[in-house]
Formats: C-alpha cells, structure tokens, sequence
C-alpha cells in the first residue's frame, strides 16, 4: 500500500468517525467473510458502518477528533464500528452479534469522547433505543394535558350532576 492510499483511508476514517456519536473497537480474528458481511449489513440498516484498518491508520485517524481516547489503545488485529444516528442500537447490534459469534468480541469504545469499556457497552445496549425514549417522552408529556383535561370533565359532570339533583329536588316540591 503506498503512502497516497494510506492517506486517502486515514481521511476518509476520519471524516466517518468525525460524524460518529459512538465508535467500536472490535475484535474479528478468524471470523468468516460471511459473518463479517452479515455484522456490515446489520450496521448499515441502523445507519452504522464497519471498516477493518491498521491500528497505526486508525490511531492517525482518530488523533484530533472526538473518539482520540481510542487512538493510543489499538492493539493486534481490531475493527472499527462507527454508528452516526442511534449509539444504543449500534451497541445493541454488537453485543447481539457477539451472542451469535464465537470469534467477535467487543474491546472498548468511544461515545461521543468519553471512553467505554467492554462491560460499558454492553450495559449501553441494555438501555431503550432512540425511538422508544422517543415514545416515553411523547407519552408523559401527552399525559399532562390528558390529565388536566381529564380533571375539568369531572368537575363539569360534578357540577351537572348537581345542577341536575337540585332541578328534581325543585321539580319535586
């Protein structure tokens, strides 16, 4: 590899993991083409990627950037996953691939600048994914108005049930 092609892959690792919100470091030694295919696949259908690099490429990648806390850490053969939209489901679909995979682990990991350790991530992957926070803050705030509403409708029917027991009560006399 001459040194125009190393550049052009340390620029474009870097500009990914710029955009990144979370960055795995992986270890893939003896997994098939296939598998590793099927872990690709996975990541991009929830807006992640996957790249193999040399530790020294990623290391110069990393320098600078958000994820820097990973750059002195690249140790043996390791891939890089890159998740842009939802780092819980990227944690999600790693630790799931993991489960699958006998030769995958997970190493550590950067989210957004902050380091995490295996262990880290997969307590990360246990949390809901971006959509369901989504849904539960959705949810409370609908219930406070729904409640409010809720609270003058029964005062109303309250006070007609009042109104109505004193037209009876007159209606009677």
């Amino acid at each position: 590899m001459n040194r125009s092609d190393k550049a052009a892959i340390i620029e474009r690792l870097k500009s990914h993991a710029e955009n990144a919100s979370i960055a795995v470091v992986t270890d893939f030694k003896g997994m098939p083409v296939e598998k590793m295919t099927e872990l690709r696949c996975a990541l991009r259908d929830i807006g992640g990627e996957y790249h193999v690099v040399k530790n020294t490429l990623a290391g110069i990648a990393f320098t600078g950037s958000q994820h820097e806390v990973l750059s002195s850490k690249l140790k043996e053969n390791c891939a890089v996953a890159l998740g842009f939209e939802d780092p819980v489901a990227v944690a999600k679909a790693l630790v799931e691939f993991t489960k699958k995979s006998k030769t995958f682990s997970i190493r550590f990991a950067s989210l957004e600048g902050s380091f995490l350790s295996d262990a880290q991530v997969g307590d990360l992957a246990k949390l809901p994914g971006k959509q369901e926070l989504l849904a539960r803050a959705l949810g409370t705030m609908n219930a406070v108005p729904t409640n409010f509403v809720g609270l003058f409708a029964n005062i109303l029917r309250t006070f007609l049930y009042a109104l109505n027991a004193i037209k009876e009560q007159k209606e009677a006399a």
